[in-house]
């Protein structure tokens, strides 16, 4: 199983486009410390010919472009990706899907939740179901998306989408509007879950011996986005657990067998993305990794 990361950042990447926080000014200044990073997104093969993309981020056309295996090759109107998997129905994982319109075919799964939400917006027509068949799945069943991989969405505590914040609001509820992906084949299995707001006994299970968790590391601190002045609410409240802390994600996984414990949907404000910073320090000396765009694992 091979997985390539092609996007690590939250929603606006890294730099964020009208930011100029601490750790945007660096990476707009060309500082070597400070990755630029493109909105979250991975793409996942047993067999190195079909992919299996999950979330579609709005720079899906660069992280293509950047990612040789995702490349057509020969024919007109070809594409290596043959299924799209959306873990929820927020813009930075969905508007992806309006830059895969140019007649191709692929399945695109996620649940009854989230592919309503895609429904009901017409702009989504553009994706013609000629081509792309939309398949709801049910959390905590397998299904195969594609050759070789067997996988399975799992509830995690989360919220709703931003733009639909105007309905009830359920903080932390392990519903169908934001779910893990476990992804298993050859005996190997990757969670990936790049939002989470808090740790869950089925968030534990999932996790307990995967050879790699790809998972939210959009915080350092739970007030990050107020005291760095960026923003009014907590990362809890917008649906992320922050790194550290004593109910921090560092702490609260550090007890669970994991293989290789990596972070992304990392937001620009945390200062974890600052190399030499203390905040890197502690997430290396936790034995976590920062994701980066590009970013490959062979399992």
């Amino acid at each position: 199983m091979r997985a390539v990361v092609l996007g690590s950042a939250a929603g606006g990447g890294v730099p964020q486009w009208n930011c100029g926080c601490q750790v945007c000014r660096l990476a707009w200044a060309g500082d070597k410390r400070v990755r630029p990073r493109t909105q979250s997104s991975i793409a996942v093969s047993a067999n190195g010919e079909d992919w299996l993309l999950v979330d579609a981020s709005p720079d899906i056309r660069q992280q293509i472009m950047d990612t040789p295996v995702l490349r057509p090759i020969d024919n007109i109107r070809h594409s290596p990706i043959a299924a799209v998997l959306v873990t929820s129905g927020e813009v930075d994982h969905i508007a992806g899907l309006l830059g895969l319109r140019e007649r191709h075919s692929f399945s695109l799964f996620g649940t009854t939740d989230t592919l309503d939400t895609i429904e009901q917006n017409a702009i989504f027509g553009v994706i013609g179901k000629d081509l792309v068949t939309r398949e709801a799945v049910k959390v905590d069943h397998s299904f195969t998306p594609v050759p070789g991989l067997e996988v399975t969405l799992v509830p995690v505590p989360g919220k709703v989408p931003l733009w639909r914040e105007d309905e009830p609001l359920r903080l932390g509820e392990e519903t169908e509007s934001t779910v893990g992906v476990a992804i298993s084949a050859a005996g190997k299995r990757i969670v990936y879950a790049p939002g989470c707001a808090a740790s869950s006994t089925r968030l534990r299970e999932t996790i307990a011996g995967a050879d790699l968790l790809l998972f939210d590391g959009t915080f350092w601190k739970d007030d990050e986005m107020i005291t760095s002045g960026a923003g009014s609410k907590t990362g809890r409240r917008m649906g992320h657990m922050p790194m550290s802390g004593p109910d921090g994600s560092m702490m609260a996984l550090a007890d669970i067998s994991i293989g290789r414990r990596v972070f992304i949907h990392i937001n620009n404000t945390n200062l974890a993305l600052v190399e030499d910073s203390a905040e890197r320090a502690a997430v290396d000396a936790a034995g976590w990794t920062l994701a980066y765009d590009g970013m490959t694992f062979a399992l």
